[in-house]
């Protein structure tokens, strides 16, 4: 009874529209959890059959893509001084950070903050405010957004191949397990950033 509520209220019509939301969110407000939809919704792919996993990771990298070029659009019309929380020092240490790893290599970071919450709204601002050319910026940014949209769905499609139980386990042990794997990458970013 309980995994087939999980099942009929995840697997809905709106699953994927929510999803891509989230994830649109995510791009400006680093605790919407536009990640845990993606592995929620990768899991619920494996066990259910629904939505499917393409649909799944198509709509998570268009809206990944869309959400970072909306921050492009913003650094590149407000810049990165405008409002009184980018002038604050922690945001614009972030904002430093991020104009010295753009100018080392676009490609390189643009994949890297991909994966980082908050490096990848400092880093898409910056390259608004930078005036990356906006062709290059944006076929760089796809890229990498459905590299992430692949890794984030295959993590819930996985923990849901290897686990029994059906989306009652699958679901919440990878959204636990995709937790689990971004609080260890931010342990490495910032060991090797200090």
């Amino acid at each position: 009874m309980a995994a087939d509520m999980l099942t009929e209220s995840l697997a809905g019509p709106w699953s994927l529209a929510f999803m891509c939301l989230l994830v649109v969110g995510d791009a400006f407000f680093v605790v919407v959890p536009g990640e845990i939809a993606v592995t929620a919704l990768g899991a619920l792919a494996v066990t259910t059959g629904t939505p499917p996993l393409w649909a799944v990771v198509v709509c998570a990298a268009a809206a990944a893509t869309l959400g970072d070029a909306c921050c492009y659009v913003l650094g590149r019309l407000v810049g990165t001084e405008r409002w009184r929380w980018m002038r604050a020092a922690r945001v614009q240490q972030a904002l430093a950070w991020a104009r010295r790893r753009l100018d080392a290599g676009t490609a390189t970071v643009l994949f890297t903050a991909r994966f980082v919450p908050f490096a990848r709204l400092a880093i898409n601002l910056v390259a608004g405010a930078s005036r990356i050319h906006p062709p290059r910026y944006l076929a760089l940014v796809a890229l990498a957004a459905t590299g992430w949209a692949g890794y984030q769905a295959a993590v819930g499609a996985a923990v849901a191949a290897v686990l029994p139980g059906g989306p009652l386990v699958a679901v919440p042990v990878s959204v636990v397990f995709a937790i689990g794997l971004g609080l260890l990458f931010d342990l490495i970013s910032r060991r090797t950033r200090g």
